[in-house]
């Protein structure tokens, strides 16, 4: 299925209910709809093989998307927050493409042969004239072909591109979300940055749901509490960091935001602590935590409200824990954790996580699909717990060989959190003569606090065992996260060297 069949469906269903808006432009579900048409078949007559977008967020982005399926051409949105070498040399392997930017983009793309290079205002205006009503000669089967290109964001060697394909963004779609089963008041405010899963995610559910959105240009915590209020936003998705810096918003205004009912997130660790503060300052608000990647279509397990609530008040540590989970998998999709020979494991046994089911790609661009019988590798560790709540620990490649011992910084940094002079903390793999690598620990310290760093140790060896202690412990004042809440180690390794230097 062509996904933007699902977009014909809400605006037959309801033409005048507003779909998107942003600081400067709104439109309704069938505007939205006769746009993309109109710029569909303008990108398909041009001969385009693809269409990328170097922008921040705005109306401009569900437009292009829902122009490129109907033109049957991948969409590809680009981290505007690229260094300009790095950025240049993602337009460069994109053959073909038309690239919708700003001034500021067009100007950092210069000189590149391969791309047309047009200005968002020029595009939007362009699928909005009254005169463009062209319906596009769509294909509407699409099986197995791209609907969007997304690069990943490793941080060795060149970003491999995930192929999403339109069989499994549907699947998505169809397995989480029903049609129209928005109220006309309901609005999402949308402030993760379009290039991510989470950005092309919340356009499709939203969309087919028929609720508003409503897209900040970029996050600031006193710009998105403003937007929410203003809008009666009643969703939103946010990472950890941004959950953070919008309780501390609301506490010093003073506001609640009463219409906010639902409010998702994940991209990064949770601490407890913070979604516990969360539960307290919004009581009235209802917490899901999403863990999903980009060749998963998105999300595959969920921690819902009830979930929270349910953690919260319980006097069983085993429910009590969940809090710090990330739920249980998506209806159709399978979830195991497996050792390091490709068996599933029991409870609370640590492994590999592994997923199957129709939304999953696990393709990409130039290596072909990596699924092994319908099951992807994750390449995260974690462990399920009876009633199959998953916990993670963090990316396989993470893991320190400590002696031949493989060790998890996510259970290490997870007792570390539990002394309240810990305000954030990540640790990481160090070469040792002897042990090969031991685990380190840099912390940002609580304000007004003091740390004794050997009684964290002796913390960690009362909790888990000797080896898993720090075999030091660094103070810095932040610590490195790329703007979806994703802790950059890589980075967290040069605040090493540089302390070791």
């Amino acid at each position: 299925m062509n996904i933007s069949v699902l977009l014909s469906i809400v605006a037959e269903t309801t033409p005048d209910r507003v779909a998107v808006r942003d600081a400067s432009t709104g439109l309704s579900y069938g505007q939205l709809n006769r746009a993309s048409s109109a710029l569909g078949a303008k990108l398909k007559a041009e001969g385009f093989e693809n269409v990328s977008m170097v922008d921040t967020n705005s109306v401009v982005f569900p437009v292009l998307f829902f122009a490129a399926a109907k033109a049957g051409i991948p969409f590809v949105p680009l981290n505007y927050r690229l260094a300009d070498d790095q950025l240049r040399r993602q337009v460069e392997r994109l053959d073909n493409t038309l690239v919708v930017t700003d001034a500021v983009g067009a100007r950092r793309l210069e000189g590149l042969t391969n791309p047309t290079i047009r200005h968002r205002a020029d595009v939007l205006a362009s699928a909005l004239e009254p005169a463009a009503d062209a319906v596009v000669d769509r294909d509407d089967d699409q099986s197995g072909t791209a609907a969007s290109w997304l690069f990943t964001s490793g941080t060795t060697g060149e970003p491999k591109i995930v192929v999403l394909k339109h069989d499994s963004l549907a699947s998505y779609v169809l397995g989480t979300v029903d049609a129209v089963s928005a109220d006309e008041t309901d609005a999402v405010l949308v402030s993760v940055p379009p290039y991510h899963i989470a950005g092309l995610a919340s356009v499709l559910t939203s969309m087919f749901a028929g609720r508003r959105m409503v897209y900040l240009e970029a996050f600031d915590a006193g710009a998105w509490v403003d937007a929410a209020a203003r809008e009666a936003v009643t969703q939103a998705m946010v990472v950890p960091t941004m959950l953070q810096r919008l309780l501390s918003v609301l506490s010093e205004r003073g506001e609640t935001l009463p219409q906010l009912r639902n409010l998702s997130y994940g991209g990064g660790r949770m601490p407890i602590e913070l979604i516990e503060a969360a539960l307290a300052q919004l009581p009235h608000v209802g917490f899901t935590n999403a863990y999903g990647l980009t060749e998963t279509s998105s999300t595959i397990t969920l921690l819902g409200p009830e979930d929270h609530r349910a953690a919260l008040e319980s006097d069983d540590p085993i429910v009590r824990a969940r809090l710090g989970s990330v739920g249980r998998p998506i209806p159709g999709l399978e979830l195991e954790v497996r050792d390091e020979d490709g068996s599933p494991v029991g409870p609370r046994v640590q492994g590999e996580i592994w997923v199957r089911g129709p939304q999953v790609s696990g393709e990409y661009k130039g290596k072909g699909s990596q699924l092994l019988d319908g099951w992807f590798c994750t390449r995260d560790e974690g462990w399920l717990d009876e009633e199959g709540y998953l916990f993670l620990l963090g990316r396989v490649d993470d893991v320190i060989v400590r002696g031949g011992e493989n060790i998890s910084p996510g259970e290490i940094e997870d007792v570390l959190r539990t002394d309240p002079g810990v305000a954030d903390v990540a640790v990481v793999a160090e070469a040792d003569e002897t042990w090969g690598e031991v685990p380190v620990a840099v912390i940002v310290v609580a304000k007004g606090a003091a740390i004794d760093h050997d009684a964290l140790k002796v913390l960690v060896r009362s909790k888990l065992r000797s080896s898993r202690a720090p075999a030091r412990i660094i103070e810095v004042e932040q610590l490195p996260y790329n703007e979806t809440g994703k802790l950059l180690r890589h980075s967290v390794r040069d605040l090493l060297r540089e302390h070791a230097a």
